[in-house]
């Protein structure tokens, strides 16, 4: 269970304060030590962190594909919550991730953040 490590607390910290790199550290770290179906999760949650990384540094096509690649991660089935409002956080990179491919700004739309169910 990774959501039992302090790393996944300090993780969510750290993505939703905007430190896509250092999250994306974190969860990795956490995401090779995880098995399947927790490891799913864990993947696309930090293939968002990539992702907003891309968005930052003017790198949209790499934004693009990354969005797409998590949601299809976090939106199968039976893919575990980690006690987070994944169905939020999905909404929120489909936002991103259709701006994007409409060519718009997807620093119009929300910023995908983890919040906790629980």
């Amino acid at each position: 269970m990774p959501q039992a490590d302090p790393r996944f607390q300090q993780g969510v910290e750290l993505f939703n304060a905007g430190e896509w790199y250092a999250a994306h550290d974190l969860f990795e770290e956490l995401w090779h030590e995880t098995a399947d179906p927790e490891r799913r999760s864990l993947q696309g949650i930090l293939q968002v962190a990539v992702a907003q990384l891309h968005l930052q540094r003017g790198n949209r096509r790499g934004a693009t594909i990354l969005f797409g690649e998590a949601l299809g991660r976090l939106k199968r089935p039976g893919t575990p919550d980690l006690g987070l409002n994944l169905h939020a956080f999905c909404q929120a990179t489909q936002q991103r991730l259709e701006a994007l491919q409409q060519d718009g700004d997807p620093e119009l739309c929300t910023v995908p953040v983890l919040e906790f169910t629980r």
